[in-house]
């Protein structure tokens, strides 16, 4: 479509120019008026008649929204209007690039934000262990993939100019187990994963880490992480200053980071799961009946935004009790749900929707400003980050309405990707077996990983799903989903990758119990049919899986990660081997 947008459009020219071959518009004077006007309230305009077309924005990302329904509602109609109500003041995905071995390529996180300023989510976080470069600390990252300083400004600049908010999201507490190893740390570690809190050295680390992460952005926003530190004054701490309650070692590590963190002119935040850990009686983060006491609260610096981290509820009222907790603690938190795509080959759609939904609705009920939906990548990654995207949509879609309108979500998902909601959502079986639904839903569990890994022979959960008839689900989702990569455009490949899994799983998630039943009853036929031509199929079936997975990591990754997937799928390779082999040696009496 030709336009002639009128107005001030000089925050917006950068982005409309990157965008306008994604969404098929061309500037020309000859094209149809498009008037743009900033508002100072807080919504959404979208105007198309006979006399008219007119953008009204408050957001910058708020245009590029509006921009995206226009040009949807004229694919439709001739005349509308379409008004929005922004729901979130930030509203974005945090990516997993350290625990997941996976780092987007530069290439994909711009794919990546030109879909989220079309669906209008503003901040992108980048969860960062290791994966960014510190001068002077060369086993900061060593031998895994990262980012340089001209990457993540470039990275920052492309998001700049389509409305997205880039924050770095490191750790200055735990989860630091692949910095630790090195013995150049070793003299600052609590624990093997755990920074030894209270060393003068411990923060003179810390501080180039800090200086070193947030350089390459505008933003001065940070998120200094601090969760998880199960084992927190228990190491050498304890050894070096006795036994102390982890709140009070939380508190006098934050007061120091803090100091840091105010000397960079940056604004901080925090998972706030180890302070009510350190309060319940029990330990649980989601502890309901957890008594906050207000000196305690007193004491947690007030200039520190919280996170709350959550995906796993299922109601409303456990959102709101704990958001509430929280308020008590001092502020409204920043909410983070899950997209949950960290279990294996595929996203869990059906927990995804149950978790989300009930969250963000207590979210704005509650006045929660800020929401992100993390992505993590726990355990090696198999699934591909482009699997996220109809989370990323459930995300957008909350928080541009009071409530969510499933209808809308699914014509914004077609129009902003060019994917079809009910293809993405299949992707959700790989996971979802017959007979697992109970009248609660579905039970989570992951087969799509354990079947694939588990070795043919030992079968240790070939128990779990006997009699589930899993060879002709997998058979029936493999050409569902072979047919679904024939109608997502550019990302058909996700669907043919997803289909090789399932291909596969239609061979082997049953090959142990046919093994295992053949040599019980003595079938030394079928024993020879297997050895000879179904672990052979297997094999090759495997092998193009891996080849395809290859092929889809080096488009979408850098490539330093991929090793941990090619020792799986080489030992995988090496065991339907052995397991041929040894059949024959039995069959041979040997």
């Amino acid at each position: 479509m030709k336009l002639k947008f009128c107005g001030n459009i000089e925050e917006l020219k950068d982005g409309i120019a990157v965008l306008s071959d994604r969404l098929g518009i061309f500037e020309s004077k000859a094209g149809l008026k498009l008037r743009v006007e900033k508002v100072t309230e807080n919504k959404i305009e979208v105007i198309k008649n006979s006399e008219e077309a007119v953008i009204r924005y408050r957001d910058k990302v708020h245009f590029f929204r509006a921009l995206g329904l226009f040009m949807e509602k004229s694919m439709e109609q001739n005349a509308f209007q379409v008004v929005e109500y922004p729901q979130f003041r930030t509203d974005g995905v945090m990516f997993d690039i350290s625990q997941n071995n996976a780092v987007a390529s530069v290439k994909t996180l711009k794919d990546i934000l030109q879909i989220m300023s079309i669906m209008g989510l503003n901040v992108l976080m980048l969860y960062s262990e290791d994966s960014y470069c510190i001068e002077g600390e060369p086993y900061f990252g060593y031998m895994r993939s990262r980012y340089s300083n001209n990457e993540l400004k470039e990275i920052d600049d492309y998001a700049f100019d389509l409305g997205v908010e880039v924050i770095p999201c490191i750790q200055t507490l735990a989860h630091l187990i692949d910095v630790l190893k090195w013995e150049r740390y070793w003299d600052i570690r609590d624990d093997d994963d755990t920074l030894l809190v209270g060393n003068e050295k411990t923060y003179e680390f810390i501080e180039k880490i800090i200086a070193s992460a947030s350089a390459p952005f505008r933003s001065k926003r940070i998120h200094i992480g601090m969760d998880e530190a199960f084992k927190l004054g228990q190491g050498e701490y304890l050894l070096q200053n006795g036994l102390k309650p982890k709140f009070d070692i939380m508190n006098e590590h934050l007061e120091k980071v803090m100091k840091i963190v105010q000397k960079y002119g940056l604004d901080p935040m925090i998972w706030s799961d180890m302070y009510f850990r350190a309060i319940s009686k029990t330990g649980d983060y989601y502890d309901q009946d957890v008594v906050i006491p207000k000196e305690l609260a007193a004491n947690i610096p007030q200039n520190v935004q919280l996170v709350y981290w959550d995906y796993e509820h299922q109601d409303k009222n456990t959102y709101s009790v704990l958001i509430n907790k929280h308020k008590e603690l001092g502020s409204t938190p920043i909410f983070a749900g899950g997209i949950w795509c960290w279990n294996g080959y595929t996203v869990d759609y059906d927990k995804t929707f149950i978790t989300t939904n009930p969250a963000l609705m207590a979210c704005k009920e509650a006045g929660v400003e800020e929401v992100i939906a993390t992505i993590w990548g726990d355990g090696g990654c198999e699934s591909n980050i482009y699997s996220n995207l109809l989370g990323m949509q459930l995300y957008a879609e909350h928080g541009y309405a009071r409530e969510l309108d499933l209808e809308k979500l699914k014509k914004r998902f077609l129009f902003c990707t060019g994917c079809n909601y009910d293809d993405f959502y299949r992707i959700t079986y790989l996971d979802k077996l017959p007979g697992m639904a109970t009248k609660e839903g579905w039970n989570f569990t992951n087969p799509s990983r354990y079947l694939m890994w588990q070795d043919v022979l030992m079968g240790l959960f070939d128990k779990n799903i006997e009699g589930l008839g899993l060879s002709d689900h997998y058979a029936q989702l493999t050409e569902k989903l072979h047919n679904s990569a024939n109608l997502n455009g550019k990302y058909g490949t996700l669907f043919e990758f997803l289909a090789k899994v399932s291909s596969v799983l239609s061979l082997k998630s049953e090959m142990g119990l046919r093994i295992t039943s053949a040599y019980r009853t003595g079938k030394k036929s079928e024993l020879n049919t297997l050895a000879k031509e179904e672990l052979p199929r297997l094999k090759q079936k495997i092998e193009q899986l891996k080849a395809y997975h290859y092929r889809l990591w080096m488009d979408t990754y850098k490539p330093i990660g991929w090793e941990v997937l090619d020792i799986r799928y080489g030992g995988l390779l090496a065991r339907v081997d052995a397991a041929s082999v040894r059949i024959i040696e039995y069959l041979e009496g040997r």
